[in-house]
């Protein structure tokens, strides 16, 4: 490895102390949602360019510094962050593809997260559905009280209401798993490329392509949660509901690829594609034309005629 790995006193530190600042911001409401986005960057970095060994002096010192000045609470927060870094880190230093950095990220996010939600549950005693069920009624009692709620909202709507935000939990995880581990690998990449590393780069949107087994799967996964009631509570009914919206994202990112493509192809202004994907992300329906590119290939009927 190159860069920062050799010589690493300078920049080493100034990711260090870059590391401390994130994890200092997280005091700050509001702003702390913009800069925990960015809380693994730091470590990817250090993590990558640095021996395992470096990595560990420079990152205690940033953890006793900042349990000093905001409590030790607030290390929960940053080991979270660790073991999804270091993971993306150890494969960088592996060169592994891209895609397949981003896939092992978002997975390791989304165990950390889980096993997160099993500790406060199983050790402290928090559960995490039942705050959600009396913030909810909370809220509403409130709201009620102000006169901003209809006549015709009772406490059926309410549960309602818990009951539907309750079975997307598992689709949120997923989400928000691979949100971090994206921004996590555009903004790490970026600063690794810019130190002469050696880092693979994930596929131009162009070349984005579903397997299309993917579509056969989607399409026993929308038929059978036609057969579920949305008032079921199972483990079945609550993983249909929740993959079909995510198999819909999917085929979401499928068709904004298709149009990168066309526009590749049609040699259109870079930024057609880009307001097209916005009405795709908005509207879930338009994903059928990701699912149609995935199935057929029609992509190669606008190759010829380009």
């Amino acid at each position: 490895m190159n860069g920062l790995k050799g010589k690493p006193s300078m920049k080493a530190v100034l990711w260090s102390g870059a590391s401390l600042l994130l994890i200092l911001s997280l005091a700050v409401p509001g702003f702390n949602i913009l800069t925990m986005m960015l809380l693994m960057v730091p470590y990817v970095v250090l993590y990558t360019t640095l021996s395992t060994r470096s990595f560990l002096l420079h990152l205690v010192p940033v953890w006793i510094i900042a349990a000093v000045i905001l409590g030790p609470s607030v290390l929960i927060i940053a080991l979270f962050f660790l073991i999804p870094a270091m993971m993306m880190g150890q494969m960088y230093r592996k060169r592994a593809s891209a895609p397949r950095i981003l896939r092992r990220t978002t997975l390791t996010i989304l165990f950390c997260l889980l096993a997160e939600l099993l500790i406060f549950e199983g050790v402290l005693n928090q559960s995490f559905i039942d705050q959600i069920g009396e913030f909810v009624r909370t809220l509403v009692s409130d709201l009620s009280s102000e006169g901003v709620l209809p006549k015709e909202w009772d406490s059926d709507y309410t549960e309602s209401l818990i009951r539907m935000m309750i079975h997307s939990i598992p689709q949120a995880i997923i989400l928000i798993s691979f949100v971090y581990a994206v921004i996590t690998q555009y903004f790490a990449r970026k600063v690794l490329a810019a130190s002469n590393e050696d880092i693979p780069k994930m596929p131009q949107a162009k070349d984005w392509m579903l397997p299309r087994i993917m579509v056969f799967y989607y399409l026993i996964v929308y038929i059978l949660n036609m057969f579920v009631s949305s008032d079921s509570s199972s483990f079945y009914s609550v993983a249909l509901m929740n993959l079909v919206p995510l198999m819909r994202y999917a085929f979401t990112i499928q068709a904004i690829g298709f149009f990168f493509y066309i526009a590749h192809q049609r040699k259109w202004n870079k930024a057609v594609p880009v307001i097209i994907a916005i009405p795709l992300l908005l509207f879930p329906p338009l994903s059928l034309i990701g699912v149609l590119d995935a199935a057929f290939p029609i992509r190669k009927s606008f190759s010829k005629s380009s």
